[in-house]
């Protein structure tokens, strides 16, 4: 079975890069690594990139990557994938150097059309990455609504091996990608709330202290960043949680501490009521626009690869 490092990083479709890029190095605290060929590279770690944007006339997820924990392993994950029916594409490695990784395979998930990422390792910064207006730890999770949520559920954890940590029942399955120890690096949502259609719910990154989200408290108002949930605490992950909107309309979230599952003998996976005491222990409830844009783009064949 496949054995993840952890998640690498997401890339976006935004309406302006520029907008994207001042947004989210100076609001959310990401470092500019590279700008090249209208894509920009934004990294919170010594890796070259946990965010890229794309300029794109339509908002939106366009990719998620995750990092396996050697070259081995992708050899085994492609004949897995294969296995299940999964077309599993290469690229190549002048493609793989333009995107500042090494060994790179691309596939798409067949119940919401996401395009998801699998490589060995990126370009690494050494400890380039300064801190500014929050001390980002790490990308934490990507949550996406999935139009057939059974399905969806039922091919991470069978065909992608991950682990099921929480589920808010027919709502939302919080999920590890094994063996990180994460409470949930990946979640799937059901899009049948937001009318059936598959979409981004929303883009998550791990601060270091609670301070990180005291101080965002203050700028996001201040600069006149819609707040649409929180703060408040999760009780699946026990996660202290503040979601903003980036200029797209797109949800992105600050949260603080996380339950972490060893690779041996973990607890079993808890199942919450489908209720609002199951999303926020302090009582709070999303705002309407909370998860309402980002669509799944397409994946566009020539950035695919060779198939293997």
């Amino acid at each position: 079975m496949i054995r993840y490092n952890k998640l690498g990083y997401a890339a976006l479709g935004v309406s302006d890069v520029e907008k994207s890029i001042a947004y989210y190095r100076d609001m959310v605290g990401l470092q500019l690594n590279a700008h090249e060929d209208g894509i920009a590279y934004l990294s919170c770690s010594d890796d070259h990139h946990s965010l890229v944007l794309y300029q794109s006339d339509t908002p939106g997820l366009q990719r998620v990557g995750w990092e396996l924990e050697n070259d081995g392993e992708l050899d085994k994950a492609a004949a897995h994938l294969k296995s299940h029916g999964v077309d599993v594409y290469d690229l190549s490695p002048a493609d793989c150097a333009a995107v500042h990784q090494h060994r790179t395979l691309r596939f798409v998930e067949p119940n919401a059309g996401l395009c998801c990422e699998l490589y060995s390792q990126q370009h690494k910064r050494g400890s380039s990455y300064q801190p500014t207006v929050s001390k980002i730890a790490r990308l934490g999770h990507v949550v996406v609504n999935f139009p057939d949520w059974p399905a969806a559920t039922k091919f991470f954890q069978e065909v992608m091996n991950f682990k099921t940590s929480d589920c808010v029942d027919g709502f939302v399955a919080f999920m590890r990608c094994f063996p990180n120890p994460y409470h949930h690096t990946f979640g799937i949502g059901n899009a049948a709330p937001r009318g059936g259609n598959a979409g981004l719910n929303h883009v998550n990154f791990m601060v270091t202290d609670m301070d990180d989200i005291g101080r965002a408290l203050n700028r996001m108002p201040k600069n006149d960043i819609p707040v649409v949930f929180g703060p408040g605490r999760h009780p699946p992950s026990g996660s202290i949680f503040y979601y903003f909107l980036d200029p797209d309309g797109m949800t992105i979230e600050y949260s603080y501490g996380m339950e972490e599952f060893p690779e041996e003998d973990p607890r079993k996976p808890r199942v919450l009521e489908p209720h609002p005491d199951s999303i926020d222990y302090w009582g709070g409830m999303p705002k309407e626009d909370f998860a309402s844009s980002g669509e799944i783009l397409p994946a566009q064949p020539q950035l695919l690869g060779t198939q293997l």
